[in-house]
């Protein structure tokens, strides 16, 4: 299964005036078909250009953005798959478009449905698609840190970057 989404990306012309400087499938360059990656920024504030420079896709994939940077993706799930366990020092936004996902945490989870929104700050969690039918989330993924007092209580653990 591979997934496919159109990204539309604007810009400004030579005298400002705003523009369309793409429209259609967002370019992969990496091998993981359940990913479309839309778009990422490599601090903040992004700079805006009245081009961008480059394709910000053209880099493997990565789970994190860089350092003050931002990722925007969409990842299905097939029926019956399931993420492992993991943790990243991101603030993620993960916004369910089609199917229904359970969002697993250490103690608990949750059923998550078209239209319901995650805000996913740094825990280890996982997701899984307990149905016959793909489901459908995108995901904006910010660079975050841990306060040092949850740093200090979390375990020695490598964080998925």
């Amino acid at each position: 299964m591979s997934v496919t989404v159109r990204r539309v990306v604007t810009g400004h012309d030579a005298s400002g005036k705003s523009i369309f400087i793409s429209d259609g499938p967002a370019p992969q360059f990496h091998d993981r078909p359940n990913f479309v990656e839309l778009w990422n920024t490599a601090g903040a504030p992004a700079p805006i250009g009245a081009v961008p420079g480059v394709e910000p896709n053209d880099r493997p994939l990565q789970i994190g953005p860089p350092a003050l940077g931002s990722i925007v993706r969409v990842n299905e799930m097939p029926p019956g798959n399931r993420s492992p366990m993991h943790r990243t020092k991101t603030l993620d936004y993960g916004i369910v478009l089609e199917g229904e996902v359970h969002l697993i945490l250490e103690d608990s989870e949750t059923v998550l449905s078209p239209g319901d929104v995650v805000i996913q700050r740094g825990t280890n969690h996982a997701w899984e698609n307990r149905t016959d039918k793909p489901a459908r989330m995108v995901f904006i993924l910010v660079d975050a840190e841990f306060a040092s007092d949850l740093q200090a209580a979390l375990p020695d653990i490598r964080l998925t970057r």
